[in-house]
């Protein structure tokens, strides 16, 4: 772009296996709010470190204002001109909120200490500027995520820097606050700064934003104007997948479900910013998907089920007992398991051998008055590695040793030795080989053909449409519309994704 105040030119990030920014080459223009949007693992807070000077490219141009810059710390990017607001907001809750808002810059008097009476003036005034009542005297800390969040954003806008950059900035946020923020955006837009906008969305992009860029697999896919821009387009952009016509059933009414009776039943499961009212049934033997774009509520709504998410109300009720006792080891003595979606973080322990992750959820049914029966774990964890194919030198081989798909078999065997009635399995093939891929696929039809519930939560399509006997869509922590049978197509899911 023709004097572009931010451009980047072939941007290379490279992790371990990873490559989470693969020749990203982006231009933000002088008073323009630019969207830049993406499922999980496209890219996104990887080009928001890079622009904060948290994580240096491995390859790669950054230019601010026509010269070249190399950013070793956020410090630097900031002298350079950019400030950013990041999903997890570097506060400080013990300190005020006038000394959050300019922590690092704070005003000084003649001999170097803080202008503590001037800091406060000015803090009331920016704050008051963004529609916050808040005693910016009082800790950050006694103020809800909600003020917090629109305190962060303050301190970025009030940095006075060129470009500002917003990672999700209305997570949190009740609507009004949200639309205090829109306005303190385009207010900045109006004043010549610019704005790079991260959202999942759409509705803000509408709302706010000039120009959007996808970002898939660490790849633009798409930059161009917000105007004239479909929404099942962005959405298709998005997902990799192209729509060439409309919707083949009536959305936007729930399909009946069938009439077999629940094992498991959701109601109402409510929590604030996250989930509005979610109610789902999981009969023996179904196949339910999980279908929406990132933040929809997919994985929150398994977490809740799994006890693993505190709810402001709501039920779950396993063969008509409730789980009264919201927690993890109460959800897996019902009969409820969870396969994680982030596999090295939540699921595997690497230093453990086979054996011993696949006995971590099913010790207390193979102990005895505190004892661990090393034959019936022998037993059990040899029938699983044979049954699930899993290819390791022995049963006490690291589970850190093995491939990403033998690992995520591990993990099903893990939840299959507590002898489940529901299974619940969050981005069961992300990450594995198609041959491993098709495995797993394949386990899920005999798990549900042995008669085990099973909830799967996937954002590749083709893997819900083959699989699912019923697909519930989400969208913003709510259930939009189910799918059943021939109404299950990607062409049905994606119309319902983009609203």
């Amino acid at each position: 772009m023709v004097d572009a105040i931010l451009d980047l030119a072939g941007v290379v990030r490279d992790f371990p296996g990873t490559r989470a920014l693969d020749h990203v080459s982006f231009s933000l223009g002088p008073a323009e709010v630019h969207a830049v949007v993406g499922e999980n693992g496209a890219g996104k807070s990887t080009l928001v470190k890079v622009l904060a000077g948290i994580q240096r490219p491995d390859a790669g141009i950054l230019r601010v204002r026509g010269e070249r810059v190399r950013f070793a710390s956020p410090r630097d990017a900031e002298r350079a001109g950019i400030s950013a607001v990041h999903q997890d907001a570097n506060l400080v809750p013990q300190m005020s909120v006038a000394r959050n808002l300019f922590l690092g810059r704070e005003p000084r008097r003649r001999h170097g200490l803080i202008n503590i009476a001037r800091m406060n003036a000015l803090a009331a005034e920016i704050t008051a500027g963004l529609g916050l009542r808040v005693d910016v005297r009082r800790p950050l800390g006694a103020y809800e995520p909600g003020v917090r969040q629109m305190v962060a954003v303050a301190r970025a806008l009030s940095a006075g820097t060129p470009v500002v950059v917003l990672d999700e900035p209305t997570a949190g946020l009740e609507a009004a606050e949200a639309d205090r923020l829109f306005a303190a955006v385009a207010a900045a837009r109006d004043e010549g700064r610019s704005v790079v906008y991260v959202t999942h969305k759409l509705s803000e992009v509408e709302a706010v934003c000039d120009r959007v860029t996808v970002l898939r697999d660490g790849r633009i896919v798409h930059t161009g104007p917000v105007a004239g821009l479909d929404r099942l387009r962005l959405v298709s952009l998005m997902l990799g997948r192209r729509v060439t016509h409309g919707p083949t059933a009536v959305l936007g009414a729930p399909a009946d479900e069938p009439a077999d009776e629940p094992i498991l039943r959701a109601t109402g499961l409510t929590r604030r910013h996250v989930l509005t009212d979610v109610s789902i049934n999981l009969r023996p033997g179904e196949v339910v998907g999980l279908s929406g774009l990132l933040g929809a509520g997919r994985t929150e709504t398994a977490r809740a089920i799994a006890g693993a998410l505190p709810l402001d109300s709501g039920q779950v009720t396993v063969s008509g007992a409730s789980l009264r006792k919201r927690s993890i080891a109460g959800a897996i003595r019902a009969g409820v398991g969870l396969l994680p979606d982030n596999r090295k973080a939540e699921g595997i322990v690497g230093t453990l051998s086979v054996r011993d992750n696949i006995a971590l959820a099913a010790l207390p049914r193979l102990t005895r008055a505190g004892i661990v029966s090393e034959a019936r774990l022998d037993k059990v964890v040899g029938a699983l590695m044979s049954r699930l194919r899993i290819k390791a030198t022995s049963p006490h081989q690291p589970a850190a040793e093995l491939s990403g798909g033998t690992q995520q078999k591990v993990l099903l065997a893990r939840w299959l030795a507590t002898h489940p009635r529901v299974l619940m399995l969050d981005e069961p093939t992300r990450g594995i080989d198609v041959g491993s891929k098709a495995e797993v696929q394949s386990l899920i039809d005999d798990l549900a053909v042995d008669g085990l519930a099973v909830m799967l939560i996937s954002s590749d399509l083709d893997e819900i449409v083959s699989t699912c006997d019923r697909v519930v869509v989400l969208r913003d922590g709510a259930i939009v519309s189910q799918l059943t049978g021939p109404d299950i197509t990607e062409k049905n899911i994606m119309s319902l994704l983009a609203g």
